[in-house]
């Protein structure tokens, strides 16, 4: 699909957007995993997407601006977690450890793990850094940090229908963002695990963890890293397939109060594998605890047209 230059705008965080024209498509999946079930009609009214993930060069312009101190920088409560290792009570976050062999995949404790100091400026934690890695895409950000870059740059988080038909860029349908193919052309199309997850990692797409934004071709709408890489933070609540409605009128959400609180993430990341997690394809969808943050999860933006225009 060709790209127009007058497709593309600049938001007021200076990020490039891409226009997403409105229309109607199949959401879903009834070939992987259960919670994309069932395919369904969707539309959308056309918005401006950014072009790519936040960076961590992006990321620290809005906390040099404002101040801002992400959830996994803050204080942790004790009586939140009454269960914990007070000494486990400090600032911090999940970080991806490989296992040293074939685990329990069943188990994400074989291979996460809390780490005190982990942050956005330290992701792998106390004595890592973002220096050189300008160009990757922000991560340790928890949802509410996700919302106040986006209300900073005067823009919004998208919501998973409008997020999954951007991603798909025109292939309505089609298993991941760029065709059927898994490697079209034998190369692979978006950074992710290759090899036996979580110990093996064949790195043939060239990346150990994150890769610089816009290191794979875009896809049909000029969007880069839709899948790969990072999951991308949505507005949409997560529920399983049993608590969808029936004939929702407005797409599948619901009310928070109604529901553990986790948000739908899209898009999987540079740890999904297809022996344990071949989410990297647009209509796949994972809920995260919305006080999460992980070594794995970043965001982009979007704006809606303004009445009138």
């Amino acid at each position: 699909m060709a790209i127009d230059q007058a497709d593309r705008t600049t938001g007021a965080d200076g990020r490039r957007m891409r226009w997403i024209p409105g229309g109607s498509f199949a959401m879903g999946s009834e070939s992987f995993y259960p919670e994309e079930r069932p395919v369904r009609q969707a539309s959308v009214e056309g918005f401006w997407m950014d072009e790519r993930p936040v960076t961590n060069a992006e990321f620290a312009r809005f906390v040099d601006d404002t101040g801002y101190l992400t959830l996994a920088e803050r204080p942790l409560d004790p009586s939140q977690y009454p269960d914990a290792d007070p000494a486990l009570l400090v600032p911090g976050s999940l970080v991806f450890r490989p296992a040293a062999g074939p685990v329990d995949l069943s188990d994400w404790r074989q291979w996460w793990e809390y780490v005190p100091g982990a942050s956005w400026r330290h992701p792998g934690g106390p004595g890592t850094s973002t220096g050189g890695r300008g160009n990757h895409p922000v991560v340790q950000v928890a949802y509410e940090d996700a919302e106040a870059y986006a209300a900073w740059a005067g823009k919004l988080l998208p919501s998973e229908h409008e997020w999954e038909y951007a991603a798909r860029g025109g292939l309505d349908g089609a298993i991941f963002a760029w065709g059927e193919e898994h490697h079209p052309e034998g190369r692979p199309a978006a950074n992710v695990w290759q090899g036996e997850f979580p110990w093996q990692n064949l790195k043939l797409d060239g990346y150990e963890g994150t890769s610089p934004v816009g290191s794979f071709p875009a896809n049909g709408y000029g969007l880069l890293d839709v899948c790969g890489n990072v999951w991308e933070w949505t507005t949409t609540w997560f529920v399983s397939p049993d608590q969808l409605p029936q004939s929702p009128c407005c797409g599948v959400s619901a009310r928070p109060e109604d529901l553990f609180p986790r948000r739908v993430m899209k898009g999987g990341s540079h740890l999904c594998a297809p022996n344990y997690c071949l989410r990297y394809r647009p209509a796949a969808r994972q809920g995260e605890a919305i006080d999460s943050s992980t070594s794995h999860i970043g965001f982009r933006c979007m704006m809606r047209p303004k009445e009138g225009e």
